[in-house]
């Protein structure tokens, strides 16, 4: 007889088989990613469209109370004081935050923290709906004088038209969804609900300028970028707009269809560079001029922005949309025989 001799073998990886595994682990992370951000993203992009969805809503159920849809804003006769509070704030009822509306005494101003000290609990709320996932300033803003208020950002700008904002020599607002000073009632929307722009997307602490021009009656729209930006030329730029969701101003809550969404209006000034909006000047009933309004649609989501039409639906739409379709569907009445793609 005799033994077989057994040779004892080593089971471990090598290095290079450790390094192969990892790279190969590597290589399937890397592919795996953009999926997970793609994901990410259809999810963040559905959240937002239910939010747009929830708003519409809001304001059809206002409708059905009141008769009319809500005004933008009121304003208080030249020389007055009272509320400028703004269509969000009118509509929480609807988006099941009543308890926070109780807070509102709209006969004074959303800042009158004397009258009301009450508000400062308000415009420092977070209301989720108004806010987009994507959003990566959704943080309060601290209050610009003392004492003054808190306030907390917005997504989500209601359509007050075109260009024109409001006219308060002659009384007349915009060509939007939604106005200064009205109450509109379905029979506006001579477009029809459907070809009507309700709410698009906007984002917080947005740059923008009030230079006080153009000064004076029917100014024609803009037809470039440059345009908008001579007008800035000499204005300081402030970096609070849509800041404030409890306040009726465009540059706070509203859009206009001046440009396509996501298009850049870029301002170079004190060796900074600025994407803007510009605001002739704030709405006001002591206006002796119109106010206009360059004041775009702009979101996180790549390539396109969320809006929602008059009649609940919500659309992806993208930043390459024809201009002159855009702007006929933020005006109501204008009789363009536009849709959106």
């Amino acid at each position: 007889m005799y033994s077989r001799s057994t040779t004892s073998k080593n089971n471990a990886f090598t290095l290079v088989e450790l390094l192969v595994v990892i790279a190969i682990i590597g290589i399937l992370v890397a592919l795996l990613l953009p999926a997970v951000q793609a994901a990410r993203e259809a999810g963040r992009r559905m959240q937002c469209s239910n939010n747009l969805k929830q708003m519409v809503l809001a304001s059809h159920n206002y409708m059905d109370t009141f008769r009319c849809v809500p005004p933008f804003s009121c304003l208080p006769p030249a020389g007055g004081s009272g509320a400028t509070w703004s269509l969000q704030a009118r509509i929480l009822p609807y988006m099941e935050q009543k308890n926070l509306q109780d807070l509102i005494d709209f006969r004074y101003k959303y800042n009158d923290l004397v009258n009301a000290p009450q508000h400062a609990q308000v415009t420092r709320m977070k209301i989720p709906t108004y806010v987009c996932p994507s959003e990566v300033n959704a943080r309060e803003r601290a209050p610009s004088s003392l004492p003054g208020a808190t306030h907390f950002p917005l997504n989500y700008g209601a359509n007050v038209g075109t260009w024109m904002v409001f006219d308060a020599p002659n009384s007349k607002s915009g060509n939007g969804a939604f106005v200064v000073n009205e109450r509109l009632t379905d029979g506006a929307y001579i477009d029809g609900m459907s070809n009507t722009l309700a709410f698009s997307e906007i984002k917080a602490y947005q740059a923008n300028v009030k230079p006080g021009i153009p000064n004076g009656p029917n100014a024609p729209l803009p037809t470039s970028t440059s345009q908008v930006v001579g007008y800035a030329a000499s204005a300081t730029v402030s970096q609070t707009g849509h800041t404030e969701w409890v306040d009726g101003k465009t540059h706070e809550t509203g859009f206009t269809a001046v440009f396509t969404p996501n298009t850049e209006v870029l301002l170079n000034t004190g060796g900074a560079s600025y994407d803007i909006d510009l605001i002739s000047r704030s709405e006001n009933t002591a206006n002796s001029i119109p106010t206009y309004a360059a004041v775009t649609s702009r979101s996180y989501h790549p390539g396109v922005v969320q809006s929602a039409l008059v009649d609940g639906s919500v659309r992806s739409t993208s930043e390459t949309v024809d201009l002159s379709v855009w702007r006929g569907m933020a005006s109501r009445n204008g009789g363009e025989a536009v849709q959106l793609p």
